[in-house]
């Protein structure tokens, strides 16, 4: 290129040359592509990007900038103003700009930025970041010193993934290991600039030394951090809470990077990864994709090994369990469909054997099967109370039919009966009903002598009045 520039003006200029050029080959077929580019001055650097290709700006091993898509999905998230990843959103492959577009093409031209030296460019195309997160880029640049060795390591990353279709993918990585350092022209700037320093210095040098306490006192504060977060990670993990534990192993490290402790920081890495991997092979495992469970689980034993076994005794026990789970998961598919089906003490029974061999391996969807029992257990009960019910009604049935017959003895039996059946359901209004039945056929069974019922009657409406009416003796004496 003659006259290389960093203007933005040029830049954009040269993009839309390359537009021009794709538009007079799309003679049959309309030929599109995304574009990512970085110039750079060795101690500054511009990029264009148009479509969904992407730069990932790293900086001390942690993701300091990343380009926006010219893509729907962005400028829907952007709009609502949410943080949002939207490597899998079904939008992100609709283009608003593109190389070969057939007009208003307006490629995005970033402002100058400034590149410090050991900062590292990642431009890649949508095919390899859909797969691989920025938390597995970062990781891979521990204890990398080249670009190839660090995009045939991410390379390796996103082959792991072993997709059945693999997308297109492109990647480049840009290591700044000499920034230059504009000292010449601004020399005298400089000389002013120092002097003016010392001059401060002379007034506030006591500040220095209270500066330097406040940030030792920051930098131990971060490595308790750092520690604790790691602990608790620990912790979590031995009790099974992985989510937890990855995520203390998370901000466990971001303490690590701050510290720029790289032990600690490429150990917790590694806990976080084997961690991941683990959940991973649980979510795989409990879908049903046994095969895909056991290469998360083999890959986690593998990379657990590197810091001292981590994790070995919980992994080799889901590689050793994997054949129980398969029959664990199998019997869940057979209660399910003899639930579906209404054979709920078949499904019940097969249920409670399934968790039985849960808990002995450990398996993550105990609580699921645990759940499956007590949603069988209701409908079973509530078809015991149906049938209590229907026995109860048919008792009570009988009784109505003895009563019509006069045969009360026979109907206070089934009465009771039923009774005790509708007391049993906690059916309360049907009991207090048999109650009265009850009532009703020994008053019939056991009437009342007529003359014992005649002092007990109700006062009349003479009594009422105070009027006394002749007793049936005295009715019988007047008759004689």
């Amino acid at each position: 290129m003659e006259k290389p520039s960093m203007s933005r003006k040029r830049i954009k200029k040269y993009i839309k040359n390359a537009q021009a050029v794709l538009q007079a080959q799309s003679l049959r077929v309309r030929l599109k592509a995304s574009i990512i580019m970085v110039v750079s001055d060795y101690s500054k650097m511009i990029y264009a990007v148009a479509g969904n290709s992407r730069l990932y700006h790293f900086r001390n091993g942690i993701v300091t900038y990343k380009s926006n898509d010219q893509s729907l999905a962005d400028e829907l998230v952007n709009d609502r103003n949410r943080s949002l990843d939207i490597s899998h959103h079904e939008e992100r492959n609709n283009l608003l700009n593109y190389l070969g577009k057939p007009s208003n093409f307006q490629p995005y031209i970033s402002k100058k930025m400034k590149l410090m030296d050991g900062d590292v460019l990642l431009l890649c195309t949508a095919g390899f970041w859909e797969e691989v997160s920025e938390i597995e880029m970062a990781d891979a640049l521990e204890s990398i010193k080249d670009p190839e060795q660090y995009t045939e390591l991410l390379e390796e990353v996103l082959l792991s993934r072993q997709r059945k279709v693999v997308n297109n993918y492109t990647m480049a990585a840009i290591f700044a290991n000499k920034v230059y350092q504009e000292t010449n022209k601004k020399k005298m700037k400089y000389i002013k600039m120092i002097a003016a320093a010392l001059i401060v210095t002379l007034i506030v040098g006591g500040s220095t030394i209270y500066y330097q306490a406040k940030q030792a006192k920051k930098l131990a504060e971060l490595t308790v951090e750092m520690k604790e977060h790691e602990k608790t990670g620990n912790l979590n993990f031995q009790d099974g809470n992985y989510a937890d534990a990855l995520l203390e192993y998370s901000e466990g490290r971001n303490a690590a990077k701050k510290l720029k402790d790289p032990v600690h920081r490429n150990l917790l890495a590694k806990k976080l990864r084997v961690t991941q991997l683990i959940i991973n092979g649980d979510k795989a495992s409990e879908e049903g994709q046994f095969s895909e469970a056991m290469e998360h689980y083999e890959k986690a034993n593998k990379e657990g090994k590197l810091i001292k076994g981590f994790g070995k005794e919980v992994i080799e026990q889901r590689i050793a369990n994997m054949g129980s789970i398969v029959q664990i998961v199998e019997a869940i598919k057979d209660g399910d469909f003899r639930f579906e089906a209404e054979d709920y003490n078949g499904a019940l029974e097969i249920y409670q054997k399934a968790r039985k061999k849960a808990l002995a391996v450990a398996f993550t969807g105990e609580e699921q099967i645990k759940t499956k029992i007590e949603e069988t257990e209701e409908k079973i009960a509530e078809l015991k109370k149906a049938q209590k019910q229907l026995q109860a009604e048919g008792l009570e049935k009988s009784g109505d039919q003895s009563y019509a017959r006069l045969d009360y003895g026979k109907a206070i039996e089934s009465y009771t009966l039923a009774q005790e059946i509708y007391q049993e359901t906690e059916l309360l209004a049907k009991v207090l009903g048999l109650e009265r039945k009850i009532m009703n056929a020994n008053d019939k069974l056991n009437p009342v002598p007529q003359g014992q019922a005649a002092d007990t009657a109700t006062p009349s409406m003479d009594e009422a009045t105070g009027a006394e009416e002749p007793s049936n003796m005295e009715m019988m004496k007047e008759g004689k």
